[in-house]
C-alpha cells in the first residue's frame, strides 16, 4: 500500500479512536515503557508531546521528572527539530503545529544526549520501521551517528501493520516497540 493511502487511513483511524479509548490505550502503553530495562536505566530520556490522538506520553514525564532524571522535549526550528529540557508538563507551550513544546531559551540538546528516546508514528511494521507524517523531523534529527540511546516507538496496537512499510535507505527503525497490549523488539536500529 503506498505510504500516503496508509498515512490518511491511519490518521483518520487514530482520529476516530473516543476519548476512554486513548485515555486506557495511551496508560497501558506508557506503563508498559516505563517496565522495560532501558528505561530503568536512563538518566535522560528524549520524550515527544503527544498530539491528534498520538499515545500521550505525560504519566512518562511525570515519572521521570519525579526521579531526578532529565526530560528533553523537541522543538520544530524551522526544518530541524531539536530537543530542549523540559522540567514539567506546565512549562511546556504550543509550538510549531501546535505541539507542546518548551520555551525557546532552553539549551538545544543533540541525539547522543539521550539513553532512551520516545519515538510517535503514524505507523509501525513488526521490524521497527515506522511511517511518520512525512516531514522528516525524525529520520533527520535521528540520523547521527553518535547517537546511542535505544529508539523506542510508542504507539496504539491499531497502528503495528502486519506488511512491512516501504522503506528508504535514510529511514531508522525503532529498536522497540510498545502498544498498550505488547513489546516488540526489533533488534538494530539501522535499516
Amino acid at each position: 500500500m503506498p505510504k500516503q493511502t496508509l498515512r490518511r487511513q491511519m490518521l483518520a483511524r487514530r482520529s476516530a479512536l473516543g476519548h476512554a479509548d486513548w485515555q486506557l490505550s495511551s496508560r497501558e502503553a506508557q506503563i508498559r515503557l516505563m517496565a522495560l530495562e532501558e528505561y530503568a536505566a536512563a538518566d535522560c530520556v528524549a520524550l515527544y508531546m503527544a498530539v491528534r490522538g498520538e499515545v500521550d506520553t505525560r504519566l512518562i514525564l511525570e515519572d521521570c521528572i519525579g526521579r531526578g532524571r532529565r526530560v528533553l522535549v523537541p522543538a520544530v526550528c524551522g526544518d530541524r527539530m531539536v530537543f530542549r529540557p523540559a522540567l514539567s508538563a506546565d512549562q511546556l507551550q504550543p509550538g510549531c503545529f501546535g505541539i507542546p513544546e518548551p520555551c525557546p531559551s532552553g539549551p538545544d540538546h543533540d541525539a547522543s544526549t539521550a539513553a532512551l528516546i520516545v519515538v510517535p508514528g503514524v505507523a509501525f511494521d513488526l521490524t521497527g520501521h515506522r511511517l511518520g507524517h512525512g516531514r522528516g523531523y525524525y529520520d533527520r534529527f535521528l540520523d547521527h551517528r553518535e547517537r546511542k540511546g535505544h529508539l523506542v516507538g510508542l504507539c496504539h496496537e491499531f497502528q503495528i501493520v502486519q506488511e512491512p512499510l516501504p522503506v528508504e535507505g535514510h529511514d531508522i527503525r525503532m529498536e522497540i516497540i510498545v502498544t498498550g497490549e505488547r513489546i516488540i523488539r526489533c533488534g538494530r536500529n539501522r535499516c
